[in-house]
């Protein structure tokens, strides 16, 4: 793990909720507007995750992640603000660009069937899929939002490093090793 990072991740409320009590450790991104012509990249293997609600609603969801919506985007910061305290590093990454390869990722990840199936063929067929390690820092950063965090983007420059330092895995070692193994398709990045 880097002693610091400047990069932020964005993604749903929901997601982050379940990355952060271990319910997941999967991210599946198709990309945003900002992403430019080449689409999304994962262009930082280590990042902190950016809890939005941006474009976030429960039946976009699992059922299982549904009923965990409300509570997620109710532990909002205050408007005008960040909170960060999860942390990510990319374990494996795959761009899925055959349909089937998305039956063995249910129940691995908090998406809908219907939303994998249209952020699958949004524009282009396909879909990226990152296997991550979250880590929790005890006290979250807190930072003033900024307009150039705004829009429809994955990665955004938080404008400082931020220290990992206290940083601990939601999963123990033995519960990562696990979920790891559970990975055949997805080859290492």
């Amino acid at each position: 793990m880097l002693p610091a990072n400047r990069w932020a991740f964005k993604e749903w409320a929901a997601i982050c909720d379940a990355l952060a009590a271990g319910r997941q450790s999967l991210i599946l991104r198709k990309g945003g507007l900002h992403e430019g012509r080449e689409g999304f990249r994962v262009d930082h293997p280590e990042f902190w995750l950016y809890p939005t609600n941006f474009h976030q609603r429960p039946e976009q969801l699992t059922a299982a992640e549904a009923a965990h919506w409300q509570a997620a985007t109710c532990e909002s910061p205050p408007a005008g603000t960040i909170a960060l305290s999860l942390y990510a590093v990319v374990e494996r990454v795959q761009h899925l660009t055959d349909a089937g390869q998305l039956n063995s990722l249910t129940g691995r990840h908090g998406w809908s069937e219907q939303t994998v199936d249209e952020r699958f063929h949004y524009r282009q067929p396909g879909l990226f899929a990152l296997v991550v390690r979250v880590y929790r820092r005890p006290e979250p950063w807190r930072l003033v939002e900024s307009p150039r965090f705004a829009g429809c983007r994955s990665w955004v420059d938080l404008g400082r490093d931020l220290p990992t330092d206290g940083c601990r895995p939601v999963l123990s070692d033995a519960e990562h090793r696990e979920r790891m193994t559970d990975w055949p398709q997805l080859p290492a990045k």
